[in-house]
């Protein structure tokens, strides 16, 4: 096993400007499921492919333990990697699939042999070694790609979005195997993903990525509780965050009808740059659904409820009455807000609801610059 580092590593394509990955630090300890996540083109699959040696490193180094593989071939950097494609040998059954990297480096027939049926029962494949792939389901598929990893015994496990094929279902439990086999076998593993619920659920720690930047570094709960920016902020949590930016005036952010009383401090660390506003942000479950023309209520028309049994979630505009529509957005899109509702109790349809912000659960960013007070 060992730890990864990234030392100020850089990516530029040939014919372009802008770094894909630019100058990223970040060190994965010893054994961490780490995720990168972020939208399209974020830089995630060109940092793992550099990890990989996929693509060339134009500046800063890679490390995996102590050891400098910025120019070490991909074979020679003792990792195995995960595809979204699966990348089976389609006329090879699963046990040859599995065993494939092995034979070719010279591993003696019993040894491979043994490795394929420890991995097989992992993954409980064994009643399916002497198939071939065309025979199993997508998530069978995976586990065979994940088998031919395992058995390598690799420093370090690389997966690219390996559930991005599978149904909804099939995709929450093959992330919770993926999860508990990291855990059992401790190789350190660097997983990309542009779902953040994925992140949430499956990683020790989370690197969120923007234009081939990095945003924040930490556990699922530093991300959701303390987001370090406004991207990070509406990136991480489902549904979506909402966030807006509006005036200050006499120690409150005025949202139309209504204020937000903000603290002391945030008021006294406000910049020129901020041109007198704050950007807000609160969660769906930070909301309080209160009686309508309570004093300060931000006054909220449904337009969709989403029942989820357990849950409920309305989707609603603004009121006329809210003042700057505009400058608030979710999840659900601009001038819009979601709420978390008691289940039991939803509204209907272009009924009118208020809701109160929690003062403690407020998020608060500078208009300016979009970080994290």
């Amino acid at each position: 096993m060992a730890t990864v580092t990234f030392d100020h590593a850089t990516r530029i394509y040939p014919g372009t400007e802008r770094p894909a990955v630019d100058s990223l630090d970040l060190h994965i300890e010893d054994g961490e499921f780490l995720v990168l996540v972020g939208p399209s083109g974020c830089g995630k699959s060109t940092s793992l492919r550099m990890l990989a040696g996929l693509e060339d490193v134009n500046s800063g180094s890679i490390f995996i333990g102590d050891r400098n593989v910025t120019d070490v071939q991909p074979k020679d950097r003792d990792i195995a990697m995960v595809f979204q494609n699966y990348a089976l040998y389609p006329h090879m059954t699963v046990a040859d699939n599995m065993g494939f990297a092995l034979k070719i480096a010279g591993t003696p027939k019993a040894e491979i042999r043994t490795r394929v049926e420890e991995a097989a029962k992992i993954l409980d494949l064994t009643q399916y070694l002497d198939r071939k792939p065309k025979a199993l389901s997508g998530g069978q598929r995976q586990r065979v790609a994940m088998g031919r990893a395992i058995v390598r015994q690799p420093q370090v496990f690389l997966m690219d979005e390996p559930l991005s094929n599978l149904d909804a279902k099939l995709r929450v439990q093959t992330r919770t195997q993926i999860a508990g086999l990291q855990r059992r076998l401790g190789v350190t593993t660097v997983y990309v993903t542009h779902d953040q619920t994925e992140a949430l659920t499956m990683g020790d720690r989370i690197a969120v990525l923007k234009d081939g930047l990095l945003q924040q570094v930490g556990t699922p709960r530093d991300m959701y509780d303390h987001p370090a920016n406004v991207f990070v902020a509406g990136f991480i949590g489902s549904p979506a965050m909402n966030i807006g930016t509006f005036p200050v005036l006499n120690g409150a952010a005025n949202l139309g009808g209504s204020r937000v009383t903000l603290p002391r401090e945030a008021i006294g660390a406000m910049t020129d740059d901020d041109k007198g506003h704050i950007t807000v942000g609160f969660r769906p479950e930070d909301l309080d659904v209160v009686p309508v023309g309570t004093p300060d209520a931000i006054p909220v028309s449904v337009n969709i409820v989403e029942e989820l049994g357990s849950d409920a979630f309305v989707y609603g505009s603004l009121t006329d009455d809210f003042g700057n529509a505009e400058t608030i957005h979710s999840g659900a899109g601009d001038a819009q807000v979601i709420v978390r509702i008691d289940p039991r109790g939803v509204p209907a349809k272009g009924e009118k609801i208020a809701v109160k912000v929690r003062p403690n659960d407020l998020h608060l960013f500078h208009a300016g610059t979009g970080e994290r007070f």
